[in-house]
């Protein structure tokens, strides 16, 4: 949701891109393409770089499987190109459901359009001449690995939105103390802006337990790394905050244009702004992902994000299983059989992740 050549130097790395001096180049043909795509992240299987698709004004999001030096070159070529199609494969059922939903939101499972494929990088293109293929890519018999380019979705993960929510959280009781000495009125305005910025964010958890159960009954798909790292917000076309003040995104970090509602721009000490929590949700890193439609393959995945939010979110912890889980908003109320799930999601945390040996 990579040796740096000389002929062929990596673009500069984001801001929170890991520092690692045996980097892959880029695969064609995006070593040539200006402006350069931008590494974003990089993980143990892939990288993720921001570029674009067609034109500059198009955003894209290139995943960039490399292939691995310690496996035997035909099954390097084998797995990279299983698991770049499988991946590919379920972004497009994925996609075909949400547009047969329609604007039906509950039956919508909202993940990046894919826009183009490749495996096998070095044989794949016939006739290309040896700098089409790249540098790399006629040196070995390796395939070289395979990238996906997919829709890049604006927004920001649900995981930063509640870190900036904590901190909001946090900042009340010294906002409040500070307005009390002066008005009664604006401290308990604030504790009510509070109560209601807590039941958005268990509204978000909701959302997020009913699109989880859209895609594993309606896709029929087990994500297999569901963090809130891998769940993004993506705005409305004009997004508004509680407050009705018009917010926005620029490089998908939340700007305000606001500082409050207009009657208490004059009044209000400065503070930090909650952060939007509207919009859609969309499941990114599909790369673990299986079609199952398994109990203890979903429970499994309802586990791994249970006890992400707990590691990540310990604020956020004891409304996960009310609101994500047994909330007839979230997942129980998303298809007849999550009670069967959630069921067995209660074997699952007995015995931990393992699998069942059963059956």
């Amino acid at each position: 949701m990579t040796s740096t050549d000389a002929a062929n130097p990596l673009p500069p790395a984001g801001p929170h891109a890991p520092q690692n001096q045996d980097r892959p180049i880029l695969p064609s043909p995006f070593h040539v393409t200006e402006p350069p795509p931008m590494l974003v992240t990089q993980g143990a299987e892939a990288l993720l770089y921001r570029t674009h698709f067609l034109y500059p004004a198009q955003p894209a999001a290139l995943k960039f499987r490399p292939s691995k030096a310690y496996r035997h070159p035909t099954l390097d070529a084998r797995l990279t190109k299983q698991r770049v199609l499988a991946e590919a494969r379920i972004l497009v059922k994925l996609s075909a459901l949400n547009d047969a939903a329609g604007g039906d939101e509950d039956g919508a499972v909202k993940v990046p359009a894919v826009l183009s494929l490749e495996w096998d990088i070095a044989r794949k293109v016939r006739g290309a001449s040896d700098s089409q293929r790249g540098p790399r890519e006629t040196s070995s018999a390796v395939g070289q690995g395979a990238w996906l380019l997919m829709e890049w979705i604006e927004g920001r993960s649900v995981k930063d939105l509640l870190r900036d929510w904590d901190a909001w959280s946090k900042s009340l009781p010294t906002h409040a103390q500070a307005n009390a000495q002066d008005n009664d009125e604006q401290s308990r305005r604030g504790i009510g802006i509070a109560a209601q910025q807590e039941e958005a964010v268990k509204k978000l958890l909701r959302r997020i337990g009913r699109a989880v159960g859209a895609m594993h009954a309606k896709g029929g798909v087990v994500h297999g790394d569901l963090t809130s790292s891998n769940i993004m917000i993506r705005p409305y076309t004009s997004p508004h905050d509680i407050n009705g003040q018009r917010n926005g995104t620029v490089n998908g970090e939340r700007v305000y244009t606001e500082q409050g509602p207009r009657s208490e721009q004059k009044t209000a000490a400065p503070r930090l702004q909650p952060p939007d929590l509207t919009g859609e949700i969309v499941l990114i890193d599909f790369g673990l992902a299986t079609q199952s439609v398994q109990d203890e393959d979903r429970a499994v995945d309802l586990y791994v994000l249970e006890r992400a939010f707990g590691s990540t979110h310990p604020r956020q912890e004891g409304w996960f299983d009310a609101e994500v889980l047994q909330s007839q908003e979230g997942y129980r109320g998303s298809f007849k059989g999550s009670s069967v799930v959630l069921k067995r999601l209660e074997e699952v945390r007995l015995r931990g992740r393992k699998r069942s040996m059963i059956g």
